[in-house]
Formats: structure tokens, sequence, C-alpha cells
């Protein structure tokens, strides 16, 4: 039975019980919106919390999410169903809220918990009736993201980053009133992994991820999680290179190109947030050389901002890896392709990246112009990169074999035998070279 049939179900036999079951949140609005959604939330009145679990038990092994909070799921579905609730804050942080739960709390209280207006819809499982108490489809019709009420709306500061993500994810405007609420909001009290949840958001899911950055702009929301993208404002460009304005109005446009190549890349997520971080070493590296606007260095200097950035959102050691190696190398692919470097160059490049198709998008979106030949010279380079990488090549074995013992220098002859290999030195070529570069080396140590 699928999870929409199983809500259909838990609705019949919650209305034997004298209930009434809704389906809520972000499941109504994507549905008026046209969008698929697979996780189904539906919210059931009317009907006891021991009650309720003896009728979800019918339908499959239940689990539960603490008796307090009044929300349960079935094994092996994507459907979470939750009694009626009402919360008040009890600290400053997202997770601080004393629960009541309240199966007879009326539709119109429940709904009112809700942040924003287009979440607070509750449809009839079994009729299909919308009930709609502040708006929300006249909000989603006219794409406004709206608070549903103001004194509840800020005593939780996710909330600002839910906005901004709607917003940028949904193509919507935040109305004015909106934003002023969001400005008075503190969010320093948030965990990384909730702030990381709605970035993470943000960049996979819309087809504009600056409007995210924009609205917390707006709201004057970015100085403290994202005070490295902040900073951008301002930093000047070469206008020959970079017509289109500072390094902040850049990134903000490649992040948007990015976009169209995520589902292409390994990584789309870490793809994105080196597209985000690829430019951070300006902050500290621009400055006027001979009358023009240099930012020599900023690759590596990037890499240690983009680092600060980073750890404050995540403890993901791949993630870090991948987000610095992609800063350091991102302006290689580029100009190898405008300098039609040698193939033995490109191969080093590619060698060195850790998701080398990941490397090219990044290239590409940085670009902007004169993408598809840039594009056809780096995938052609790759192929040859990826076809030289297949051959048969020289490894530990094969000098354990040639009676080279493992120790020191031994790391250092695995690295000539792989210099040889990027050059396209045939192994049985390669493997005589780096021999007799072994016992040069060796008689040179002995000698010294």
């Amino acid at each position: 039975m699928n999870d929409i049939a199983l809500s259909k179900e838990i609705a019949k036999a919650v209305k034997e019980n004298g209930g009434r079951t809704f389906y809520v949140g972000g499941f109504v609005r994507d549905k008026l919106l046209g969008i698929e959604n697979k996780d189904v939330d539906i919210e059931v009145h009317g009907v006891e919390h021991d009650r309720l679990y003896e009728i979800i038990s019918q339908f499959g092994e239940v689990k539960t999410f603490g008796d307090s909070f009044g929300i349960f799921s079935l094994k092996y579905h994507n459907i979470d169903i939750a009694m009626p609730r009402s919360e008040k804050a009890t600290g400053r942080g997202h997770r601080d809220f004393a629960i009541y739960v309240d199966p007879y709390i009326g539709y119109d209280k429940a709904a009112r918990r809700r942040d924003f207006t287009i979440n607070a819809m509750m449809e009839d499982v079994l009729s299909g009736e919308i009930l709609d108490y502040y708006g929300g489809r006249s909000d989603l019709e006219n794409r406004i993201i709206r608070h549903v009420d103001k004194d509840s709306f800020v005593e939780d500061p996710l909330r600002v980053l839910r906005a901004a993500q709607f917003a940028s994810r949904f193509g919507f405007e935040v109305a004015e009133e909106t934003i002023e609420l969001c400005r008075q909001i503190d969010l320093t009290a948030l965990s990384k992994e909730r702030v990381e949840e709605e970035l993470k958001k943000a960049l996979l899911k819309s087809e504009q991820p600056s409007l995210f950055f924009a609205i917390l702009s707006k709201m004057e929301q970015l100085s403290y999680w994202f005070k490295e993208i902040e900073e951008l404002k301002g930093v000047v460009q070469d206008p020959s290179f970079h017509p289109e304005g500072d390094v902040y109005i850049h990134t903000m446009e490649v992040i948007d190109r990015a976009a169209m190549y995520r589902e292409e890349t390994e990584k789309p997520y870490f793809f994105m947030l080196s597209a985000l971080c690829h430019d951070l070493g300006k902050i500290t590296t621009t400055a006027f050389i001979n009358g023009r606007i240099h930012a020599y260095g900023h690759e590596e200097e990037g890499v240690k901002i983009a680092e600060e950035f980073i750890c404050r959102l995540s403890t993901n050691k791949s993630q870090l890896a991948y987000v610095k190696n992609m800063v350091r190398m991102h302006m290689q692919p580029n100009t190898m392709a405008n300098d039609r470097s040698r193939i033995k160059k490109t191969n080093k490049m590619f060698d060195q990246a850790l998701y080398p198709v990941d490397l090219i998008y990044l290239a590409l979106a940085d670009r902007g112009v004169g993408i598809e030949e840039t594009k056809t010279f780096l995938f052609e380079r790759y192929d040859i990169y990826k076809e030289l990488m297949e051959r048969p090549y020289v490894g530990g074995r094969d000098l354990i074999n040639a009676g080279i013992n493992p120790g020191d220098g031994f790391k250092a002859y695995l690295a000539y035998a792989h210099k040889l290999r990027l050059a396209g030195v045939e192994k049985e070529t390669a493997l005589k070279q780096t021999i007799e570069y072994v016992r040069k080396s060796q008689n040179e140590k002995a000698a010294s």
C-alpha cells in the first residue's frame, strides 16, 4: 500500500472513532504548486493519544517520537502522523520549546503554530476540503512568503532561514512585514546542523540560490553565519574581466550558473558550496597594483577562509577536503583552456583534483562566457586522462618484485613512477626508468 492510500485508510479508521484527519504543512503546499512530495504529513484531530496509537497499530509497526510530542510514523512508510499541538518558547534555540499536545485544540489554533501562511493550510484527507485560516492559498497564488503569527514567529530563529530558503526555492517574495520581523531575531543560538540544513535546501533545490542570500541580506542576517559572504560586498574586481561588479555579485552569478550543472556532478552539495566559496580569498588579497585591480594568490588564501566558513557549519571532513581542493584549483581549468596547455599539464591538473568532472563544471560556472569551447576542450582532455589512468602502470608490488624494499624513499619512488604514468610512458619503460631512478637516488644517498 502506498503512503497516500495508507493515509486514507488511517483517516477512515480515525473517522470511525470520531476524529478527523488532515494533510498538513509542506505536503498541501507542494500539492497546490504541482510539486511531488514523497513525505506525507497528516494531523489527527479529536482522538486521544493512546487510542490513536491503537488505530495506527492496525496498519503496521509504529514508531513514536516521545509521548509529549504526539508524533508517530509507520515502519517502511514515509508518513508522519501528528496530533495537534501548541508550542511555547523556553529559550533562544530552535529546540527550546515546551510542547502541549491537545487533540481538541481546534483547527484554527493548530494551524496558527505554523511558520508561514503557505504552510498553514490543511486538507481533509477524505473529502479534499482545504481549511485556510490565514490566507495561505492567496499568498501561494501571489508568490509571497508571509508569517502566520508575529508573536510565535519570533520565538523560533530558524524561521528566518526558512523564509529565505522558501523564497529561493520557489522564487517567491518575502512580505515586508515578515522581513521586518526577521531583522529583530537573533540567530546566534541556532545549531550549525539546522543552519546547514536550510543552506543545503537552498543550494540544492533552488534554480536561483542567490535569492537565499539576497533575502538574508535584506533581513540584515548575513553577518553571523555567512559573514564571509557579506564581506564579498564592495570587494572590487577588474571591470575588463568582471563587468558585472564586485565579488559578491560575481559569486551570486556563479552559484546560479552552478545550479544548472549540479546534477551533472558527483557531489552536488559539496559542488555548490565550492561555487559559493571559490573567491573568498579576494577578501584579503584584492589590491591596486600599477593602476590595475589584482587578487594575486586568492586561490590559496581562499582555502583558509573557506575552511573557517565550512567549519562553522559542519564537521564533515570529506566535505571540507572537497571544498578546499576545489577552491585551490578553481582557476586552473579556465587558464589551461585559454592557453591550450599541453596534455601533460592537463593530466597533472586532473590528477590533483579530487573530483575532476566537478572541477570542470565549477570552472564553467565561474567563466560565464565562451563556455562551449572551454567545455569541449576540458572534457576532451579529461577523456585523455581517463584513458591514461586505465592503462597498466607501475605500482608498489612491481617495485618490490624488482628487488626494491619498502622503506625510506619508497613513497618518492612511487611518486616518480606516477609522474611517468601521467606523461604517458608505457609500464615496461616506466618500470625500467623508475628502477634507474631508485639506483641513482640510493647511490647519491650513500655517497653523501
